[in-house]
């Protein structure tokens, strides 16, 4: 917050992360692919909402196709800190394969402070796809 305690902010899920994007020497992930930034999921995503808990507050913000759809709006504290992102991957990206359980646990290990946890709530057919 600034010193009017007005929400201050970087968009970070539609801006372009200068130290990564179109950069040669991008750092390179466990995956073997490039580091881009959130403005790349952001912009490949039909939707996506990214919340940040901070000692002083928590706020939301909801895109759509990588533009903000929604103003910053302010969330219920709870003691905890971090980010979180939820997202819906656009359909022209394609089908994701979910990764097994033991290869995101394996790409994990290279940021100790990283949690991951994945929900598959697509359905097939007429009853939910059974999660690793």
């Amino acid at each position: 917050m600034d010193e009017h305690g007005q929400i201050v902010k970087k968009p970070v899920m539609a801006t372009k992360d200068l130290r990564f994007f179109d950069f040669p020497e991008a750092e390179v992930l466990p995956d073997g692919c490039s580091r881009r930034g959130m403005s790349v999921v952001a912009a490949l995503s039909t939707w996506l909402v990214h919340t940040n808990r901070r000692l002083n507050g928590a706020w939301t913000q909801r895109y759509e196709h990588g533009v903000p759809v929604s103003d910053l709006e302010p969330v219920e504290v709870d003691d905890t800190t971090g980010t979180l992102v939820h997202f819906k991957p656009d359909e022209s990206v394609g089908s994701a394969t979910l990764p097994s359980h033991g290869d995101l646990s394996r790409l994990a290990t290279a940021w100790p402070h990283l949690k991951v946890q994945v929900t598959d709530q697509r359905l097939r057919r007429d009853r939910p796809i059974p999660a690793d």
